[in-house]
């Protein structure tokens, strides 16, 4: 373990616990300022992963995330804000945490040591053969994700390892391997400091980008937002009159007529058809909210989209 980098003493933040609230703060910004510089480095392993995820879902495949501690914590939280933000199926994206949801609010000592319950709490989850699977660990070691990487492979489910160690077992054993270089932390070995906030970055890297290409962003509003609540059916609201240049009270209607779905109302008011050929054009284009919008365009006579 000495030799990774994650887990050795950091020389900028040495005399740490004598400096002032304000230095120590400015310290830790420091060092926080050189994730994003890591992350970036790493944007075309990111975007192949996401090229890889996107591909399975289309082949009706799922997403997987494996990990343990501050790595696990961080994969239940990506994967609950996918159905709200995107109107992702529940079983879509799934996350497995060592030690089960116990260890989602507390340590569950000794969980992450074995490899045998990656492999079971994935085959338990129904892998299949062309899902995804993102294995996370700081370190690269935790045997529970490396047991979840190798039983993923077996099976033929894409393995992708986010790390912060390059040279680590995690980034040998995953198909694709993004490893940004966050070095040592500002505590020796707390890796939920820079190591969990680049996993974090790349988690919102994999799943906006993924959802994207899928269509189920148009332009850069989140047009599959779940309105579940009073402060969500307002911005639903606002982002169909943005987005499809709707008056308050033409916007208004086309939710109500649609039961409150965003992308079905903004299909009908920019094509100007019913609910029912609004989901029919949404079905085939498999959600995508732009490829929906552009059949009706394509299938106009050439003359009349030249204005002829």
């Amino acid at each position: 373990m000495k030799l990774l980098k994650t887990e050795q003493r950091n020389p900028r933040t040495r005399g740490l616990d004598r400096k002032s609230t304000l230095e120590i703060l400015r310290v830790l910004n420091r060092e926080d300022a050189r994730v994003a510089i890591a992350v970036r480095r790493e944007l075309p392993k990111i975007a192949r992963a996401v090229d890889a995820i996107v591909k399975s879902f289309r082949n009706g495949g799922r997403l997987f995330y494996a990990g343990a501690g501050t790595s696990g914590r961080l994969a239940v939280l990506d994967a609950a804000e996918w159905p709200p933000t995107f109107g992702t199926p529940a079983k879509m994206v799934q996350a497995l945490i060592a030690g089960g949801s116990r260890a989602v609010r507390g340590a569950v000592e000794g969980a992450e040591d074995s490899a045998k319950n990656g492999v079971r709490d994935l085959a338990k989850a129904g892998l299949r053969r062309g899902d995804a699977v993102v294995g996370l660990a700081a370190s690269g070691t935790t045997p529970y994700v490396l047991g979840a990487m190798k039983f993923a492979k077996k099976i033929g489910a894409i393995t992708i390892g986010v790390t912060s160690n390059a040279r680590s077992p995690l980034a040998r054993a995953a198909n694709i391997a993004i490893a940004p270089d966050t070095g040592p932390e500002a505590i020796a070995g707390s890796t939920r400091l820079k190591a969990g906030t680049a996993q974090k970055m790349v988690l919102n890297l994999l799943s906006t980008a993924s959802m994207v290409g899928l269509g189920r962003v148009y332009e850069n509003w989140m047009i599959y937002v779940a309105l579940t609540n009073q402060k969500l059916r307002q911005r639903g609201a606002r982002i169909l009159q943005e987005a499809s240049g709707a008056s308050v009270s033409n916007a208004q209607r086309a939710l109500r007529q649609s039961q409150h779905d965003l992308p079905v109302a903004l299909v009908m008011l920019k094509t100007g058809t019913n609910v029912r050929e609004a989901r029919r054009r949404l079905q085939q284009a498999g959600g995508n909210v732009r490829q929906a919008l552009e059949s009706q365009r394509n299938k106009q006579p050439r003359a009349t989209r030249k204005g002829k």
